[in-house]
């Protein structure tokens, strides 16, 4: 590591996080005191109401980005304030007019900077990419928009969102919302800490290792993996295997995550595996709840011991559960019955293959090896050697991955693992190397846990669980991962639900405002 990359990665310390009450936008009655407290849905309804104009939205939004961000390192390629506030204008003349654009009319939106947004660069974090900046809209900004949202920006991501540390030579790294000291996950950490910071009111993201939960259950959010298929993805070199990987919702809420879930989901012919719903389509009635005492689950813990895991996290999602239990739910030991060393090697033989063949063409230029990372040179030197027969063998372990879930599915509404198997850990480290005295073995190895909803294409989401780690001072956020059957995004959208009705003392803990400071 460069002197300069660790200069990037290191932050300065920030006060404890302290509890607040959380803003109730139902009884709001002056939306424009605490407009960047209000929910997606909830702002959506005043400015259709015309009790909030789309210029105060987005005048609430700059001022707090402005004051925040320069140390939060969440939002990055920022557009300028006039010409947000002049898009924001044409939204309040529209709605003059009686047209709405959709439910996102008028909302602040920044895209993962991983998928296109057309006047704004791509640039996955890499010096060799920086001055890519699309002509088009991807299909996610693409749906986003069409809904009504104002594109200001990209989210920032690790280089080629490779790990769940959101850090590169371009940008820099984006701390943890509730310490500038440690990681705030990825690939997805700018927008899950930009939703903790309320800079923007719901985010999108991406996840393949658990690139969607792992920096929403550092950042106390919502982080939704949507079905295999739920949500199409173009532009895309090859359309099948690649699909491994999915775009998805983060919200501060099930109902906003549920309500761009609907916007960004639906088939979309260029992508061959997606699922044929139409777009718009609801997942979540706040008017048709679940309960607890509905459900019945598994918990997978540690996987009998296969995952290991730091003090305090399987205790705070047991902890978690026993709120479900107390509600009424039933829940259970699981195990899955399968060779899990197999199932790694399978999983990581298949990434190989993704992530390699989505990197040759920038390695092999001339500049290119010596402008990525060293874990995405890894990655591609692994790639080389991998066989088709090889690949088949990896597929086969995953098919058979996928009849034990569904085995257990037979019997348990979802399975619960937790999250991630470290806390946040300190912003200067690239990864952990090592859990409870086991060598990490790979620059991943410590998201393990994640690699099951994903093989099986499965939903997943993660929801809060509680604070902890090994500072007993600074108190950061943990999350579990609730795993519903093929398809049943609805299903555990509903089960979210229920158990976000249980946690309002955890969703009221807000990250303190880090002390702005100048351009990075």
């Amino acid at each position: 590591m460069t002197s300069e990359t660790t200069s990037e990665m290191t932050s300065e310390t920030t006060n404890d996080s302290a509890a607040t009450d959380a803003t109730d936008a139902t009884d709001a009655t002056d939306a424009t005191d605490d407009v960047t407290d209000l929910g997606a849905v909830d702002l959506s309804a005043l400015i259709h109401a015309g009790q909030i104009s789309c210029r105060e939205v987005m005048t609430a939004y700059l001022a707090r980005i402005h004051s925040i961000n320069p140390t939060a390192n969440a939002i990055v390629n920022l557009a300028a304030d006039d010409v947000l506030l002049m898009q924001a204008d044409e939204c309040d003349a529209e709605l003059a007019a009686g047209f709405s654009r959709g439910w996102m009319h008028g909302l602040p939106q920044a895209v993962k900077d991983l998928n296109d947004a057309a006047g704004f660069p791509t640039t996955s974090g890499s010096p060799l990419f920086t001055g890519i900046r699309p002509a088009h809209d991807g299909l996610l900004a693409e749906r986003m928009r069409a809904a009504g949202c104002i594109i200001i920006g990209k989210t920032n991501v690790p280089e080629f969102g490779l790990g769940s540390h959101t850090f590169n030579p371009v940008f820099g790294a984006t701390p943890n919302a509730y310490s500038r000291d440690h990681s705030a996950g990825g690939s997805s950490g700018g927008a899950a800490a930009a939703l903790a910071h309320r800079l923007l009111p719901v985010a999108d993201g991406s996840d393949y290792g658990g690139s969607l939960r792992n920096p929403a259950a550092w950042n106390n959010v919502f982080g939704f993996r949507p079905s295999q298929g739920r949500v199409p993805d173009w532009p895309s070199t090859e359309g099948w295997i690649r699909s491994v990987a999915t775009d998805g919702p983060m919200g501060r809420s099930i109902r906003d995550v549920a309500a761009l879930l609907a916007t960004q989901a639906g088939w979309d012919p260029r992508d061959p595996l997606s699922i044929p719903e139409r777009t718009g389509a609801s997942f979540f009635d706040a008017n048709d709840p679940v309960e607890p005492s509905e459900l019945k689950i598994g918990w997978l813990g540690t996987l009998e011991g296969h995952l290991p895991m730091e003090a305090g996290i399987a205790d705070a999602c047991t902890a978690g559960l026993r709120r479900l239990e107390q509600a009424g739910a039933v829940v259970e030991q699981a195990t899955l019955d399968i060779d899990l060393e197999r199932v790694w090697q399978a999983w990581i033989t298949i990434r190989w293959v993704l992530v390699g063949h989505g990197l040759e063409a920038t390695i092999e230029q001339d500049a290119g090896r010596g402008l990525v990372k060293p874990e995405a040179m890894w990655e591609y030197e692994q790639s080389r050697s991998v066989t088709a027969t090889d690949l088949m063998q990896a597929s086969t372990v995953r098919s058979a991955l996928l009849q034990v879930m569904l085995g257990l599915f037979r019997r348990y509404d979802l399975l619960v693992l937790p999250t991630t198997q470290v806390w946040p850990f300190p912003i200067a480290e690239r990864w952990p190397t090592s859990i409870d005295g086991r060598a990490m073995d790979t620059y991943h190895r410590w998201m393990e846990t994640v690699l099951y909803a994903t093989f099986c294409g499965l939903p997943a989401i993660s929801v809060p669980v509680g604070f902890g780690g090994p500072d007993p001072v600074r108190q950061l956020p943990m999350g579990m991962q609730l795993i519903g059957p093929p398809r049943a995004d609805a299903a555990v959208l509903a089960a979210a639900a229920a158990y976000e009705r249980l946690i309002p003392d955890l969703l009221a803990i807000r990250p303190q405002p880090p002390l702005a400071r100048g351009p990075r």
